[in-house]
């Protein structure tokens, strides 16, 4: 179990001030400048040795993305007279996490002073944050953070008395959760509508503006000034080899105390669970199954997660995934059927409808999901499904159509006897019926 004096964000549940002043107290803002003048290749090799890898789903390294941005000059002029930038996705819509607009909300400045360390590692002297259109208050106290490190001389011209120039911008979104994925973002930063370009050319050679762009999580940005501070040691101490450090990880479902936690990295599930919510309701033998991280990943049933680490690796192995760390834990009392359906419904409703077997697969999955929650099918069908989820699956240009399939596939890959048994009792029901009349 992570030890107070270890974790990063103190402020976690509001216990204290989440201005300026409070987040000073709590060693935010400490030492930035020399940071700043240690320089870009410090910053980018510290984050390296970190081992952090992408809070936001992906978990691609965070110091080899940051390492993409074109070279500048040693006073930080880009080399094409291009600008660089830093896009801050803070459009937390996957759902069932909720960790980043805790950041928002309670621990603001963590993130203003990442953005600004980010920038230099970047050669950027402009960072965006786009904040989902429905964080009204995290919108709003985010604002308020950035006012008062411009104030306070931390950010904006000579930023922190370095020399280094760092402008910061907070952008509403409209809250559509494609903009979540990084390229459609970007369009929706620039006005347009919100969909993903193709890749190549990736944002690290041409993003924001045409000009050399990198998108990174809240958490991901808000965990650095800390890493720099503290030592690339000290955060690959936490946690197992490639899935190091500490995580924000959000609990909803069936437990007894739903919350927000932060943890060492490769915690067991049952452990999370058991020490941080009260336990499922019920008690462990009451689960079912849980969806590990967020929506998107494949359920896992109750004998998997009694031994299943929580890291990227762990649950790659299990055939889900990290993904943002959400825990959605579902007792016995769940259909479960029926509760993946909802999400068919759900990504069938934020398909951008550019790409075809999104466009035309999210529909046709909810509409078949919603007859096998009934039984209202044939077994074949089942196989049927499997194989339309292959079809849309990485035949995209992001990754929603990925997130609308594997909900399905885990369901199918765990749960088949349920959905065979519902279809024989609709016969059997509907057999029972006509022989009555």
């Amino acid at each position: 179990m992570l030890e107070d004096k270890d974790r990063i964000f103190t402020n976690l549940y509001a216990d204290g001030d989440w201005g300026l002043a409070g987040a000073r107290a709590r060693g935010d803002w400490d030492g930035t400048k020399e940071l700043i003048l240690k320089g870009r290749d410090w910053i980018v090799k510290e984050m390296q040795d970190s081992g952090l890898r992408g809070r936001g789903g992906a978990g691609f390294p965070t110091g080899m993305k940051w390492s993409f941005m074109p070279k500048t000059t040693p006073d930080g002029k880009p080399l094409d007279g291009r600008p660089h930038y830093l896009v801050v996705n803070a459009d937390e819509s996957e759902p069932g996490t909720c960790k980043d607009r805790e950041i928002l909300r309670n621990d603001p400045h963590k993130l203003v002073e990442g953005c600004l360390l980010a920038g230099v590692a970047m050669g950027a002297h402009a960072g965006y944050i786009y904040v989902r259109g429905e964080f009204y208050n995290e919108a709003s106290h985010l604002e308020l953070a950035v006012q008062q490190a411009y104030e306070a001389g931390l950010i904006g011209k000579n930023a922190c008395g370095s020399g280094w120039d760092f402008d910061l911008y907070v952008h509403r979104g409209a809250g559509a959760y494609i903009c979540g994925e990084e390229t459609a973002l970007i369009e929706s930063l620039e006005g347009k509508k919100g969909q993903p370009r193709l890749k190549p050319p990736f944002p690290a050679g041409m993003g924001l503006y045409g000009c050399p762009t990198t998108v990174n999580n809240v958490e991901t940005i808000a965990v650095a000034p800390t890493i720099l501070r503290r030592g690339a040691a000290w955060f690959s101490s936490f946690g197992r080899p490639k899935n190091v450090g500490t995580k924000l990880f959000c609990i909803s479902g069936h437990v007894n105390k739903p919350c927000t936690v932060e943890e060492a990295m490769s915690i067991p599930l049952k452990e999370l669970i058991e020490k941080h919510c009260g336990g499922v309701r019920g008690g462990w033998d009451n689960l079912l199954a849980v969806i590990p991280g967020g929506s998107s990943v494949p359920v896992l049933p109750k004998h998997i997660c009694d031994t299943v680490l929580m890291d990227f690796d762990a649950l790659r192995e299990q055939r889900s995934g990290l993904g943002t760390a959400a825990v959605i834990v579902m007792d016995k009392s769940t259909d479960i059927v029926k509760a993946i359906a909802r999400l068919s419904r759900f990504y069938m409703h934020e398909s951008c409808g550019q790409c075809t077997p999104c466009r035309e697969g999210t529909g046709w999955l909810w509409r078949v999901m919603q007859r096998m929650v009934k039984g209202q099918a044939e077994l074949p069908e089942i196989d049927m499904l499997e194989e339309v989820t292959r079809q849309i699956e990485g035949h995209t240009i992001c990754a929603l159509g990925d997130a609308a399939a594997w909900p399905v596939q885990g369901l199918i890959r765990h749960f088949r006897p349920e959905m065979e048994q519902r279809i024989r009792n609709y016969k059997a029901a509907l057999q029972a019926k006509a022989a009555a009349e």
